[in-house]
């Protein structure tokens, strides 16, 4: 199951790369039509520049929770015994999950919303960028609830969970 995980995470690196690269070409295009007059001010490459952004944004956090470094806010010192260690990286994952699990939840009925309007230049359903949240909420459980397995995992071997 991890590496299957992990070649998705891969994946999804790769994805966000495309993405990152591809949303350079609307906002290129807004700042020469903006500030040199070279080219007509476009009016679609700001959609097309706010859905990539958003994708962009849910992509990052999906990696993020794979990583470990997304939604990790250390309000207490760190634990030095093992199974202090566990119940502190187990409330943050199991937060994660929850938050995930709402997400998805929740982000059905928003992205139904969504598939329900059309941008304005470019005609596109908003589908197209409502459907992140519930993705990514399902994401962010399912990468959080497997580290939460693997901590589990590592600490019944050996006693120890690595942060």
């Amino acid at each position: 199951m991890g590496r299957v995980l992990e070649t998705f995470c891969q994946g999804l690196r790769i994805l966000l790369g495309v993405l990152v690269a591809a949303l350079a070409i609307p906002v290129g295009m807004q700042v020469l039509a903006r500030y040199t007059g070279v080219i007509p001010v476009y009016l679609w490459t700001e959609e097309l520049s706010t859905f990539i952004f958003v994708w962009v944004v849910m992509i990052g956090s999906m990696i993020a929770v794979w990583d470990g470094s997304h939604f990790d806010v250390r309000v207490i010192p760190d634990a030095t015994r093992p199974l202090s260690i566990l119940l502190q990286k187990a409330v943050v994952l199991v937060l994660i999950a929850a938050f995930g699990i709402v997400f998805a939840w929740y982000g059905i009925e928003y992205a139904e919303f969504g598939a329900l309007q059309k941008s304005v230049m470019m005609q596109v359903n908003k589908l197209v960028t409502f459907i992140s949240v519930p993705i990514s909420g399902a994401v962010w459980a399912v990468f959080a609830l497997y580290r939460l397995a693997e901590a589990f995992g590592e600490y019944r071997t050996s006693g120890k969970v690595t942060s």
